[in-house]
C-alpha cells in the first residue's frame, strides 16, 4: 500500500496573528512585524507578554509559517526579558527575523549581555518603542534598528534623537506614522525605515484634481461599475485597453479558479464568471495600475476584498460580491488622494456598497469593520455576525494568500 502523506494539522482555534508593514524610504516593504492577541475577551487591556512571544513564535513558524505571512521579506517579532535571557539561541532564522526588545523591559547587565549574545549569533537586533537614556546606550551600541514612537516626542526632541542615535550601520524606524506630512518629516529628518497607517490616508489638497492617470482609473471604474452597462459593452470597454484584457484573461485562467476548460477571450470570460465577478476583477486590476503609490496599499485591498467576500459568503449575511466591491474600494481615497464622500459621488456604486464605504452601514458596512478591525489587531472587536473567531483569522490567512497570488499571476503578465 503506497504510503499517505502527513495532512498539514488545521489551526488551533485561539491562534490569532496579524502584521503590520514596515517600508524604506521608497515605499517599499521590507518587512512585516508580527501582532498577537488572545482572541478572547481582555477588557482591562493586559496581555501576558511572554504567551504572547510564545504564541506569536509557535503561530508564525509552526501553525501558519513564515513564508505565508510576510513571503520573502523580514518578521519582526517582540521579545520579552524571559525570551531574551533565557534562550540565547533561539533556533530561528537569523536572515528571516529581526528581534525586538520591548520598551518596558528593564535594562540591567543581564539584559544588555543576552542582547549581546544574540547579535554575536548574528540576529539584527530592534529597540521598540525608543527614547534615549544615558542608562540605555549600551543597547544603542548594540541596536541594528531603533524604532522612535514619533507620536511621544516633540518636534524638537525628534530632531535630536535622530541626529543622536543616527550611526554607519544603525537605521531608524519611525513608528506611528499617521499622514503623509508626518512621512515626509521623518523622511526628511533621514529616518530609514517607517511604520503606521499612513498609507492608507489620503494625502487630500483642496480644490487639487487627481493627475491624469488616476483620473482615467476613476473614469474606468465608472463605467465598470455603472449595472446598465450591457455585457458588449463590457467587452468593449476591457478590450479598449490591451494590457487590461490580457491581464484579466490571465488572472481567469490561473489556479486560483479552478477552471476546468481554459478561458481564451473576454466574451467567454463573460459567461464563465459573469459580468458582476468580471466587473470587480478589471476594477481590481485597474486600481493596480495607478502611479505614485506603494505596492502594499494595493495588497491591502486585495487582502480587504477577498476577506469581506469570504466573510459574507461564510456568514450568509451579505452578498459576497458586493463585500468584495466594498473591500478593494475601501483603499480608493488613499489612491486617488480624493475624500471617500466625493468619489461615493462619482461612482455608481449600490447604495449598501456606498453605505458600507462611508459609515460601515448595514451588512457589508459590519464585514468591513471586522476586517479593518483585524487588520489594525483589534481582536476583542474583529467579529462578524455568526461567525466564530477563528473563521475571521482563517479568512485572513485566506485572503493573505489570494492576494500574494493574485499579485504574482499579474506581474508575471
Amino acid at each position: 500500500m503506497p504510503e499517505r502523506p502527513l495532512a498539514a494539522p488545521a489551526l488551533a482555534p485561539n491562534v490569532f496573528i496579524g502584521r503590520q508593514p514596515i517600508y524604506d524610504r521608497e515605499l517599499r516593504v521590507i518587512g512585516y512585524e508580527l501582532l498577537y492577541r488572545g482572541g478572547e475577551a481582555n477588557h482591562a487591556g493586559r496581555i501576558d507578554g511572554d504567551r504572547a512571544t510564545s504564541q506569536v513564535l509557535v503561530n508564525a513558524f509552526l501553525e501558519i509559517g513564515l513564508e505565508r505571512l510576510v513571503g520573502d521579506r523580514l518578521a519582526f517579532i517582540n521579545l520579552t526579558r524571559a525570551f531574551l535571557t533565557a534562550f540565547p539561541d533561539l533556533g530561528l532564522p537569523r536572515e528571516r527575523v529581526v528581534l525586538e526588545v520591548l520598551e518596558d523591559i528593564e535594562v540591567d547587565e543581564e539584559v544588555v549581555a543576552a542582547v549581546r549574545e544574540l547579535s554575536r549569533r548574528g540576529y539584527r537586533i530592534a529597540l521598540d518603542d525608543f527614547i534615549f537614556h544615558e542608562r540605555l546606550k549600551p543597547l544603542v551600541d548594540l541596536a541594528d534598528i531603533i524604532k522612535i514612537d514619533v507620536l511621544a516626542l516633540s518636534a524638537e526632541a525628534l530632531a535630536e534623537h535622530v541626529a543622536r542615535l543616527r550611526g554607519p550601520r544603525r537605521r531608524l524606524l519611525a513608528e506611528k506614522v499617521e499622514d503623509q506630512a508626518m512621512f515626509r518629516r521623518c523622511r526628511e529628518l533621514g529616518f530609514d525605515y517607517f511604520q503606521g497607517y499612513f498609507f492608507c490616508r489620503p494625502e487630500v489638497v483642496k480644490g487639487r484634481r487627481p493627475p491624469p492617470n488616476r483620473m482615467a482609473v476613476l473614469r474606468l471604474l465608472a463605467e465598470l461599475q455603472d449595472p446598465d452597462t450591457t455585457p458588449d459593452r463590457l467587452e468593449a470597454l476591457i478590450g479598449a485597453d490591451a494590457a487590461l484584457g490580457y491581464r484579466l484573461v490571465r488572472l481567469v485562467n490561473s489556479p486560483w479558479f479552478g477552471l476546468r476548460t481554459r478561458v481564451d477571450s473576454l466574451r467567454r470570460a463573460i459567461v464563465v464568471l459573469g459580468t458582476r465577478q468580471l466587473r470587480a476583477l478589471a476594477s481590481m486590476l485597474a486600481m493596480a495600475r495607478i502611479e505614485g503609490k506603494p505596492s502594499e496599499l494595493m495588497t491591502l485591498a486585495l487582502v480587504r476584498a477577498r476577506m469581506c467576500e469570504l466573510l459574507a459568503a461564510r456568514s450568509g449575511r451579505a452578498d459576497p460580491q458586493a463585500a468584495f466591491t466594498a473591500g478593494l474600494f475601501s483603499v480608493l481615497d488613499a489612491l486617488l488622494d480624493q475624500p471617500m464622500e466625493e468619489l461615493l459621488g462619482e461612482l455608481p456604486l449600490t447604495g449598501e456598497v456606498s453605505a458600507a464605504l462611508a459609515r460601515r452601514e448595514g451588512a457589508i458596512g459590519a464585514i468591513l469593520d471586522c476586517v479593518l478591525r483585524y487588520e489594525h489587531a483589534e481582536w476583542e472587536r474583529a467579529c462578524c455576525p455568526g461567525l466564530r473567531p477563528e473563521a475571521v483569522r482563517d479568512a485572513y490567512l485566506e485572503a493573505l494568500g489570494w492576494a500574494g497570488e493574485v499579485q504574482r499571476t499579474v506581474g508575471a503578465a
